[in-house]
């Protein structure tokens, strides 16, 4: 078995395996970290396979050849510093607004896992500037443009180098950015020392796209907690009709998560009197009378399906999450130095650096939120139609009718974000040749994962909308029938809404109530019911 890691209440001790939950605190800085002394080992013991490759004259890639399809020209090894330091400044290209606070991190974190694992050769400086970073309230400054994923992220893990140089900037949580040299001195680091190999090892690996996508495995789930949370509340806004969400559905066709999907929908429920719990086939045709389509109603997709939709997109993130989670604690170094019980080979050349997993689990998410997006709109949609919405006023507007026009507009931004989301397509596929025709195909992976992160921002603001919706139709139900108790899930997700927006009386600008609300289902749960 893989050792595991070891939480002490505040710190996590670094092994070789790290769970999401804990990858995303150290990321947020909630806990400290320090190695597990058999990933030291390990570390150590790689650097040694390494030194011994230095003093046996092998022929390495990277250490006595140049780079991509410069490996054929040989580079003594007396310039073996300049050649590490001319690699972080030949791939220092990158462009474009800088990575967030947290991906930043992220990076960093990702790349400490692949080191931990013992055959990417690296040093004990190296390691502990890694560690110190992770320890500290700042984030490396990484242009979020230029890698394509299949060398691993060489750009702005090369940006990342620079750093840890003194030659970048880093920011805090806040946003603050500080010169390079004072960030390291705040740090109590030295400029990092290339002369070891460090340069390929630091900047050779699916890092950026890897540790983006830890984050956004972890905003996801809340987008589909929400998406839950905000269905069942539609569902007694509209008198849904809860035997589509009956158990015997998932019993008979055993996706898991549309299983889970059902239940939680069923759970939200608990206490609404607003919902409709007997099935159709309970009442006998003779008892209808003329008017049976009346009777035989059924719910839009919308309700009706949202176990099996829902459930999909969650089994897609379990995919995602599996594939991350297995990237986030590999080697995707090249050349590699494996452990000595691999056939004694000290020094090993391939492609453990091609992100192309992370890519299509990328892409695959990237869809799936796309159709979360496409519940939520279609959910605004209806909610705010006055021919479909259950006796609600036209956009749920109060005051006079014409002169206030409710969520009009705000349906509007729906559709538009929509729209926005699904003109984003997928990235892995879009390989192109580059590096001389040495990186013949690439993966597009980080491209992909930044596509995600993008979708997820306006996921959040259509659910936002939502939201908004839903706490307005609420608030005019309980007035008109408050007779029938709303459940305490549906109360609290009101509640929720009215700490940030009031309720909405007479029309008024909601962008930023739109913003807000978004900004919070993007942090945080939905409140428990």
């Amino acid at each position: 078995m893989r050792p595991t890691n070891t939480v002490q209440t505040d710190r996590i001790i670094l092994d070789r395996d790290l769970s999401l939950a804990d990858a995303r605190a150290i990321i947020d800085g909630a806990v400290r970290i320090a190695l597990h002394p058999g990933a030291s080992a390990r570390c150590a013991a790689s650097h040694d396979r390494l030194q011994q490759v230095i003093a046996e004259d092998r022929h390495v890639y990277g250490l006595t050849t140049g780079f991509g399809p410069l490996a054929n020209r040989l580079v003594d090894k007396s310039c073996g510093a300049a050649l590490q330091q001319n690699l972080v400044h030949h791939l220092a290209s990158g462009v474009g607004p800088n990575l967030d606070w947290a991906s930043g991190r992220a990076v960093v974190l990702a790349r400490l896992m692949s080191i931990l694992q013992g055959a990417s050769g690296a040093s004990d400086a190296a390691i502990g500037t890694l560690v110190t970073l992770l320890n500290a309230d700042l984030s490396p400054c990484l242009p979020s443009q230029g890698t394509v994923g299949a060398s691993g992220d060489l750009t702005p893990l090369a940006h990342m180098v620079l750093c840890f140089q003194g030659r970048g900037a880093f920011s805090d949580r806040a946003g603050h950015v500080l010169a390079g040299a004072a960030a390291l001195e705040h740090l109590g680091l030295q400029p990092i020392d290339l002369t070891r190999r460090d340069g390929l090892a630091l900047v050779n690996g699916t890092s950026a796209m890897t540790g983006i996508a830890v984050l956004n495995a972890d905003q996801a789930g809340r987008a589909v907690a929400w998406s839950i949370a905000l269905t069942a509340a539609m569902a007694e806004t509209q008198q849904g009709r809860v035997e589509a969400w009956h158990p015997a559905f998932a019993q008979l066709r055993p996706h898991a998560r549309q299983g889970d999907a059902a239940d939680q929908l069923r759970h939200h429920l608990t206490g609404s009197e607003r919902v409709i719990r007997t099935h159709l086939a309970d009442r006998r045709l003779t008892d209808l009378g003329p008017r049976t389509e009346e009777h035989a109603a059924q719910d839009a997709y919308t309700l009706r399906c949202a176990p099996q939709v829902i459930g999909a997109v969650w089994d897609t993130l379990d995919w995602h999450n599996q594939i991350v989670l297995t990237e986030l604690t590999s080697v995707t170094d090249n050349p590699i130095f494996p452990p000595a019980e691999a056939d004694d080979v000290l020094v090993l050349h391939g492609g453990n650096f091609m992100g192309q997993h992370v890519g299509l689990a990328s892409d695959a998410l990237a869809n799936a939120l796309c159709v979360l997006a496409g519940l939520a709109e279609r959910q605004v949609a209806r909610i705010t139609d006055e021919t479909l919405n259950r006796g609600l006023p036209a956009f749920l507007h109060q005051g006079a009718p014409g002169l206030n026009s409710g969520f009009m507009g705000a349906q509007v931004t729906a559709t538009a974000l929509l729209a926005e989301m699904r003109m984003i397509g997928a990235a892995s596929v879009q390989s192109i040749s580059t590096n001389g025709a040495n990186q013949d195909v690439v993966s597009m992976g980080t491209i992909a994962a930044r596509h995600v992160q993008t979708k997820l921002k306006m996921l959040s603001q259509i659910q936002a909308i939502l939201a908004l919706c839903l706490a307005q139709a609420i608030d005019l139900q309980s007035e008109t029938s408050g007779d029938l108790a709303f459940s305490e899930s549906a109360q609290r997700l009101r509640g929720y809404v009215r700490e940030t927006s009031p309720r909405l009386t007479e029309d008024r600008p909601l962008g930023r109530d739109i913003e807000a609300i978004a900004a919070a289902i993007a942090t945080e749960a939905p409140p428990a019911g």
